[in-house]
């Protein structure tokens, strides 16, 4: 599970400010920690973590990255359903971040942790989201020979695959 000294060290300890968590979803114990660059719109960027201040447990990670426009938000798996419970009940949609823009959700902790550090620094990093992908021995050797055939990496190929099935679902193929 992500650490509250990995999130700091993701915004190189510049924190801006530290509240109380409004919602209920998480306990009483539940506080923000957030970096903001003091810039608003196309320049701002924003970090935040919500965090049990008592058993240290990491609920939640946002980052709002101004200059590319992309919103990320990590929920602890052990958590989301009591939040989205407690959205619908407030009646907001769980999936806007601000001002009708969407949040892209992340799965992965790594891949979240990577994210925030880059947007904190400025620099360029992989928009795609990753995913844990876990097969068997018979299944990654099937996936392995595809690939070969295809003269693709098994990475590339699984990727391909995953998204011809994206675009099937969503209606564009």
């Amino acid at each position: 599970m992500i650490t509250i000294k990995e999130f700091l060290e993701s915004i190189d300890y510049k924190m801006s400010t530290s509240d109380d968590y409004l919602w209920l979803c998480y306990g009483e114990n539940a506080r923000g920690m957030d970096y903001w660059n003091n810039e608003h719109g196309d320049n701002g960027v924003s970090i935040s973590c919500i965090f049990d201040t008592q058993t240290q447990v990491i609920y939640e990670m946002q980052a709002w990255d101004g200059p590319n426009e992309r919103e990320y938000r990590w929920i602890n798996p052990d958590y989301k359903n009591i939040h989205l419970a407690e959205a619908i009940n407030r009646n907001i949609d769980p999936d806007v971040s601000y001002d009708d823009k969407k949040f892209i959700d992340i799965d992965l902790e790594d891949d979240m942790l990577e994210k925030m550090t880059a947007i904190f620094k400025g620099e360029d990093y992989d928009t795609r989201v990753k995913i844990e992908l876990t097969l068997g021995d018979k299944e990654m050797f099937q996936l392995m020979t595809l690939a070969h055939e295809a003269d693709m990496t098994l990475n590339q190929f699984v990727e391909k695959i995953l998204r011809e099935i994206i675009e099937r679902h969503d209606g564009n193929v």
